[in-house]
């Protein structure tokens, strides 16, 4: 294990100053964001404070002065964790199975907005994370604010999350180091007869001891038939000579969460399986040559279609090349044909290459940080075809 690769507490405030900047920019009184357990990745990146059970959300204005917002059960939990010393505890951000709490006195917007300096009554709030925000928390707002103006305000999320820090790339590298580490321990237990639970509890344990702080996302190992799902859970099937077992582990460090995905035979390769396990790895590598600053992220995506059609793989294509990757493993930008943005600079992305058929799939993925020169690759190459001697 390596020394603790991490954010340091400066880059917290530059980045609740560039927020700021941002919220005044866009004609905002104030900016919230909002976040839950599973996506807490706008409120960890101005705070690190992680929602457990609870969600939580990030008040700034466009003074720079910002303020952290949980619920009932969380203030000692934030008040230890948080970069945000300013704290409030408020029934909307409680957890999901709506207890009362009758004898504890919750703070409204109104004592978070007046503590970061936002006054007035007719407020136009900007909401970060709207997807995750949830009823409660928007009535709380309109509840404390009548005539306020609630806009959507995810493109200031996505302006300042799309270009990392080398601070933010270093802690993808190291999770991917740790994922490689347990990529490799499952590769060498998986036999016939292990159940893909067995084998993600593998990789579970390797990731502790090498230093992940989680699962970077639900790790799977899916066999088979399963292979087919883009997104699913692992379950207590069997593995079987003849399977092709798809690995998607990950390594959480700091908050920042890269995955390694790719497929093992269980025996030798042939006939359809081989074409398809080899045609994903020449688009996974295709892709990763098309990328450099300054490129249209639309063109790849419409250019990735045309080598599925092109190979005879067009009924088999689900989504693009390539997705951002973060705080979440997946997050914006997504690169899709209607993508028109440039490719700048310490974006990161993972080249993720899903090629499903009507009886099995398969995967291939990594991250990617964004130079002039190319796509540097901040883990070791996938692509090296495993075929398990069964």
């Amino acid at each position: 294990m390596t020394g603790l690769i991490c954010i340091p507490e400066a880059d917290y405030l530059k980045r609740v100053k560039s927020a700021a900047a941002l919220a005044g920019k866009h004609g905002l009184d104030v900016l919230v964001v909002n976040s839950t357990e599973a996506d807490y990745a706008n409120v960890r990146y101005f705070s690190d404070f992680w929602p457990l059970f609870e969600t939580a959300g990030v008040a700034i204005a466009p003074s720079g002065k910002a303020a952290l917002m949980v619920g009932p059960e969380s203030g000692k939990y934030a008040a230890d964790r948080s970069k945000i010393p300013n704290i409030f505890q408020m029934m909307e951000y409680r957890e999901s199975a709506d207890p009362s709490y009758p004898e504890f006195k919750a703070a409204k917007y109104t004592d978070v907005f007046r503590s970061i300096g936002v006054k007035g009554r007719k407020l136009r709030i900007g909401v970060g994370g709207y997807l995750v925000s949830n009823p409660i928390q928007l009535e709380g707002l309109r509840e404390c604010y009548p005539d306020c103006e609630i806009v959507r305000a995810d493109d200031i999320m996505i302006a300042l999350r799309s270009v990392k820090s080398e601070n933010e790339i270093a802690c993808i590298r190291e999770g991917l180091r740790i994922t490689e580490l347990a990529t490799q321990e499952v590769i060498r237990n998986l036999k016939p007869g292990m159940t893909e639970l067995q084998l993600v509890g593998i990789a579970q344990k390797t990731i502790y001891e090498n230093g992940a702080e989680y699962e970077g996302l639900p790790m799977y190992v899916f066999s088979e038939k399963s292979t087919r799902h883009a997104i699913s859970r692992s379950t207590y099937r069997k593995i079987r000579k003849g399977d092709i077992v798809q690995l998607n582990l990950s390594a959480k460090v700091c908050g920042y969460s890269p995955s390694i995905g790719m497929p093992v035979s269980m025996g030798k390769l042939t006939g359809r399986k081989r074409e398809v396990v080899e045609f994903g790895l020449e688009a996974h590598r295709w892709t990763h040559a098309q990328l450099r600053s300054g490129v249209l992220a639309s063109d790849v995506a419409k250019r990735f279609i045309e080598l599925f059609k092109q190979r005879g793989f067009y009924d088999n294509y689900l989504y693009g090349p390539c997705h951002g990757t973060g705080l979440i493993e997946v997050e914006s930008p997504w690169m899709e044909s209607n993508s028109e943005y440039l490719l700048a600079e310490r974006m990161t992305f993972q080249v993720d290459t899903f090629v499903s058929t009507e009886t099995f799939g398969i995967r291939w993925e990594t991250s990617v940080a964004i130079r002039k020169a190319g796509a540097e690759l901040l883990s070791q190459p996938v692509g090296k075809i495993v075929e398990i001697d069964v």
